[in-house]
């Protein structure tokens, strides 16, 4: 009976971790549209419209309603509040991730490397899929003022795509190596040895994971890198704005170093 509650509480976690997840994502795209909305009004021609717009304000007054400025406090109001929901989804997010590696201390480690196992899935999916990364490269224009040259945001496997179509084929296969493949094959291997720690495999599995332990920081490495590539221009750059998918993906790796020493004890615990 209190494995089935242990169990049910576990799984009822894991649910609103999804939930949440799934919310943060949506949000974050969310404020990726409307500050791409908002960029596309920074243009040459958009900005050489907003200048005379201010001119006739000038002249007029009060009889001259500027709706493209209403409109775009109107897309700010709405992105401040995507970013804002995106943020706080994501708080709820760790705030369950935690609740449920706090579990170490109250189930098996049989059980913990298993629900351990699917909270990394699910982490490592959204820090994935997430946007992680916005950069803004503009120029100040005269008689024109801030203008927008490039634009960026992109989650780790769009960015991955968007680096192959540009031909940077090494940067990609690295990244895609240590941010898709290594992860995924880590994770799906720590969830095999919960659910059959009795095959000599298994033992195998884990014996390999901790070899090449030294490495498991290497997942951060790559995105620290990712992040520079990103950010370096050969203009001038606006600012660089991290988004929550960073969070996510960096949440994974902590996640799956602490479910890795999980199944090491729990291995070495049943070899005894």
């Amino acid at each position: 009976m209190k494995k089935l509650i242990s169990y049910s509480i576990l799984s009822t976690i894991l649910g609103f971790m999804v939930f949440f997840g799934v919310k943060a994502y949506t949000q974050a795209t969310l404020y990726e549209e409307l500050t791409t909305e908002l960029v596309s009004y920074q243009d040459a021609p958009q900005q050489a419209a907003f200048q005379l717009e201010r001119i006739a304000k000038s002249i007029l007054g009060d009889l001259y309603i500027d709706e493209r400025r209403i409109l775009l406090e109107g897309v700010r109001e709405k992105q401040d509040q995507a970013m804002a929901e995106a943020k706080l989804t994501t708080y709820y997010f760790m705030s369950l991730l935690g609740l449920l590696l706090l579990s170490f201390f109250l189930v098996s480690l049989r059980v913990f490397t298993f629900f351990g196992s699917l909270a990394a899935i699910v982490t490592l999916i959204f820090g994935l899929i997430t946007p992680i990364l916005m950069v803004t490269i503009h120029k100040e224009v005269e008689y024109l003022g801030d203008i927008v040259l490039s634009f960026e945001s992109k989650g780790v496997i769009a960015s991955i795509a968007k680096l192959f179509e540009g031909g940077d084929v090494i940067v990609a296969l690295v990244i895609l190596l240590f941010s898709v493949f290594i992860p995924t094959l880590k994770v799906l291997s720590l969830l095999f040895v919960s659910l059959f720690i009795e095959n000599k495999f298994a033992h195998s599995i884990v014996k390999f994971f901790k070899m090449i332990g030294k490495w498991s920081m290497v997942d951060v490495f790559v995105v620290a890198v990712f992040l520079v590539y990103l950010t370096a221009n050969k203009g001038d750059i606006s600012r660089a704005e991290v988004e929550v998918g960073l969070y996510f993906f960096l949440a994974y790796v902590i996640v799956s170093m602490l479910v890795s020493l999980s199944a090491d004890k729990m291995l070495h615990k049943l070899n005894r």
